[in-house]
């Protein structure tokens, strides 16, 4: 059995996820033990205690310590199977924090799988927005060979959630990836949206004019998009991606209460010029939600990334726990050599 320290690097909830997808593609049992030690509140919260529930589901095998709260887990995986997965939760927990867990080894499954959420959170705080997850992240692993659909039936946001979403991940033998080279900017799409509870205040409308006030002074081509949802809550959210010939990166922000829409979409604006002067191929958030695929796909891959974050080596760490072979950085260049 494979012993994780969940104390170790940056402490948090990707040590969990990382650990349990990878047990689970690998057959390789494991125990994590100090979960999320370093936080507020540590152990198990809702949107880890799904995933890892749903991953149980999925392989049909056994799982031990899985309360809420609980800072250790026994994982035993078995045979992944091809069954669709209905995942309800009661608070707005992250839906793309427990996708992170589980499309990784869906990717592995005989045939299709649907995975169902009803309840949570599309959009909430210390996780990638739906939004980026679907029009970053997921567009990187497409040229790895992955195929996966979203389709959001409903928003949610902090603190009631509400959200449905569906979710189809069709299985594929992933491929190495050789991302070094950006090429030339296409254009940038910026897609800001908020409940219908905020439309009569123009938040999405806001948040965009912000963005704009930024990357309007370097004239860059832009594609616009303001969508308002019916939600449970008030909530708010933009992302930005920069399109380039051959990737695609991005930053994405929420609102608050007590702050002004403009400010929202500043903030993201400014943080995407910061990636783009980077000239690095991945951003910093889409870099260490990566590096599992390329430990799992045929050959050698290797990556520029705008910023070797402390996640970044947390999760190298575990990863090279269960797969034979050895990452390398320089300077900015991710390598991972299979052994």
């Amino acid at each position: 059995m494979i012993e994780i320290d969940g104390s170790t690097g940056e402490a948090g909830g990707q040590i969990l996820r990382t650990a349990c997808a990878l047990s689970t593609v690998t057959k390789k049992p494991v125990h994590v033990f100090n979960i999320r030690k370093s936080r507020p509140r540590p152990g198990l919260a809702t949107q880890h205690l799904l995933g890892i529930q749903s991953l149980t589901q999925l392989c049909n095998g056994r799982l031990e310590g899985d309360k809420l709260g609980s800072q250790e887990i026994w994982f035993c995986p078995e045979e992944i199977k091809s069954k669709d997965l209905h995942i309800k939760i009661d608070t707005a927990g992250s839906i793309t924090l427990v996708l992170q867990t589980l499309i990784l080894p869906a990717l592995l499954a005989p045939s299709p799988i649907k995975i169902v959420f009803n309840g949570g959170a599309t959009d909430t705080f210390f996780s990638p927005t739906m939004d980026y997850f679907q029009y970053v992240f997921l567009k990187i692993l497409g040229k790895m060979g992955a195929k996966v659909e979203i389709n959001i039936l409903r928003r949610g946001y902090y603190p009631e959630g509400g959200a449905k979403v569906e979710v189809k991940v069709f299985p594929f033998k992933l491929k190495n990836i050789n991302l070094t080279e950006r090429g030339s900017l296409k254009k940038i799409l910026a897609i800001s949206g908020a409940s219908e509870l905020l439309k009569s205040k123009k938040v999405a409308e806001r948040q965009l004019q912000g963005a704009r006030e930024v990357l309007g002074k370097l004239k860059l081509p832009m594609e616009e998009r303001v969508e308002y949802y019916q939600t449970q809550c008030p909530g708010s959210q933009i992302c930005l991606i920069a399109e380039f010939e051959n990737t695609v990166i991005g930053t994405d922000n929420l609102g608050k209460l007590g702050k002004r829409a403009e400010d929202v979409g500043k903030e993201a604006a400014l943080e995407l010029l910061r990636e783009q002067k980077s000239e690095a191929c991945l951003d910093k958030h889409s870099a260490d939600q990566l590096l599992p695929y390329m430990a799992l796909a045929s050959g050698k891959s290797q990556v520029t990334v705008s910023e070797i974050t402390n996640h970044c080596k947390t999760n190298i760490w575990v990863i090279e726990k269960f797969i034979d072979g050895k990452f390398e950085i320089k300077g900015n260049l991710i390598i991972w050599q299979p052994s």
